[in-house]
C-alpha cells in the first residue's frame, strides 16, 4: 500500500472515530433534555425542518440568552445546517425542557 493511501486510511479512521464520539455525546445530551408535548406534537409538525439536536446545541451554546415572562428562557444560536440562520429556542423554567423553537429572522447579534 502506498504511503498516501495509508495516510488516507488513517484520516478516514480518525473521521469515523470523531463521528462516533459526537454520536455518544449527542445521546448523553439528549438524555438530559426533555421536550414538551406541545413541542413534540405542534412545533415539529409545523416546522419539519427542525431537528431536536439543533435545539439542544443552541441551548448548550447560545449566542444570547434572556429570561422571558412566565419563567421561560429564550436562547439564540446560529445553525450551520440552516445556512447560518438563527434559531430561537424557548425552554421552561428548568432550562432543560424545550417548549418551542423557530427561525428568528429579526435577530441581530
Amino acid at each position: 500500500m502506498a504511503l498516501t493511501q495509508r495516510g488516507a486510511l488513517r484520516s478516514q479512521k480518525a473521521d469515523a472515530s470523531e463521528v462516533r464520539k459526537r454520536r455518544r455525546r449527542w445521546v448523553l445530551a439528549m438524555k438530559e433534555y426533555r421536550f414538551t408535548e406541545y413541542f413534540e406534537n405542534e412545533v415539529l409538525r409545523k416546522r419539519r425542518y427542525l431537528r431536536k439536536e439543533w435545539c439542544v446545541r443552541v441551548v448548550e451554546n447560545p449566542i444570547k440568552m434572556e429570561r422571558q415572562e412566565n419563567n421561560r428562557f429564550r436562547f439564540w444560536g446560529e445553525v450551520e445546517e440552516l445556512g447560518g440562520r438563527f434559531l430561537r429556542v424557548v425552554t421552561l423554567r428548568d432550562r432543560t425542557t424545550i417548549h418551542n423553537a423557530f427561525l428568528d429572522r429579526g435577530f441581530k447579534e
